[in-house]
């Protein structure tokens, strides 16, 4: 083979300048990444049936869907956990589906879960289900601020949610640390047993004004116009003019007997502190096979653009950030590829010449090109495992 190449001198320059320049445009190509992704085939079924016994749960509820989900292919197994009032489900697919393909899997699952709905009892959630196990967050960010409080920073937080979402290679952007605002209606019981008044007839009250329904259309001059009623709550002062009853001295409205307050939830189920300043967790995952290096410098230009936009008083600081990682990975990888190409030429200049030294050095960058476009056509991505093992195989 080697004498070969050696006679036709034209098939080994036309070889030596796919191998580089294939090469090169490869490796510019390669998706660059901190770690391999790991594709994880599982997904999980979660359906809320308040009240229920984990018998009832079982059998109104998961055999229902598991049902649904057996007519899947591909599935290797189907586990279920019912305690009470809750149905989890997991499923897992075949080690031959393949990753591409995990996709397809996962929205037929929804489709099935979502047709066997009208089989599960009243009063029973929309069944959630949750396939995104494997997403790692490449972008962590922290918002604090000592002037403003959650919910305000909570406001500007949604504001970078959606504009980062729009950043070409970004899959999934997620806020943590935000509390929920509630409203608390403060019942006087003196009043209420006065006026013969009880919690429970409040609370269907409630619940049957604040509803958004359809009252049905009417036809006006050829076209149909939709009626909409108007009984939804949209304030604190709409929800305290509710009549609860009309005895002989009057109507009885909620203010007469409660008090009502508007306040943030008093146990949040994550609170996160930065510095000791109460802040909110921006985590931002990126898509597959993407130069992570890239999709970082698009997210620097649109996060020093979001700044700008910042409230003063509001700090926005990077916890972790995985394009940075990667991009001194690869330079390293490209500093020890220099350095070994060096050596090699070097040594050879001392003791066999400068012909075989620039031809060794030359054979050895031609094979970590070739080596690139091997790992375009696999699907492999520049990361700490396969730039380990290059500088392994190559001795660097």
């Amino acid at each position: 083979m080697v004498e070969y190449f050696f006679r036709q001198k034209v098939i080994s320059w036309m070889v030596a300048i796919i191998l580089g320049v294939g090469g090169i445009v490869t490796f510019l190509g390669l998706g660059q990444l901190e770690f391999p992704e790991f594709t994880i085939r599982n997904a999980l079924v979660i359906t809320q049936y308040p009240g229920a016994t984990p018998e009832q749960v079982e059998e109104e509820v998961t055999l229902q869907l598991e049902k649904a989900i057996q007519r899947i292919p591909n599935v290797k197994r189907i586990s279920s956990v019912n305690m009470v009032g809750l149905s989890q489900i997991t499923v897992e697919l075949k080690s031959s589906v393949q990753a591409k393909d995990l996709e397809q899997y996962w929205d037929n699952l929804r489709r099935k879960v979502g047709d066997a709905q009208a089989s599960l009892p009243p009063g029973t959630s929309t069944s959630i289900v949750n396939d995104d196990f494997g997403d790692v967050f490449g972008l962590l960010l922290t918002l604090k601020s000592e002037d403003y409080s959650l919910k305000q920073m909570e406001d500007f937080a949604d504001l970078m949610q959606r504009e980062i979402q729009l950043v070409d290679g970004v899959k999934k952007v997620s806020i943590a640390g935000t509390v929920n605002e509630q409203i608390i209606v403060s019942l006087d019981h003196d009043k209420m047993k006065t006026l013969n008044v009880s919690a429970e007839s409040i609370a269907g009250l409630l619940t049957a004004q604040n509803v958004v329904g359809n009252a049905g259309s009417i036809k006006v001059q050829g076209k149909r116009l939709s009626i909409q009623p108007t009984g939804e709550f949209d304030n604190l002062e709409a929800l305290g003019q509710v009549v609860i009853g009309s005895p002989a001295s009057g109507l009885i409205r909620l203010t007469d007997i409660a008090t009502i307050e508007r306040k943030l939830n008093d146990t949040p189920s994550i609170l996160y502190h930065s510095s000791g300043t109460p802040a909110l967790s921006i985590g931002v995952s990126f898509a597959s096979a993407v130069n992570v290096v890239d999709v970082g410098k698009r997210l620097d230009s649109k996060i020093a653009e979001l700044e700008q936009r910042m409230p003063l008083g509001m700090t926005l600081d990077t916890v972790y950030n995985q394009p940075t990682v990667v991009d001194d990975s690869v330079t390293g990888f490209l500093i020890n590829l220099v350095e070994a190409v060096a050596i090699v030429i070097f040594v050879l200049l001392l003791f066999m010449g400068w012909r075989s030294g620039v031809l060794m050095g030359l054979i050895l960058v031609l094979t970590i090109l070739g080596t690139f476009i091997l790992m375009s056509v696999k699907g492999i991505e520049l990361q700490k495992i396969s730039l380990g093992a290059l500088i392994i195989a190559l001795g660097m």
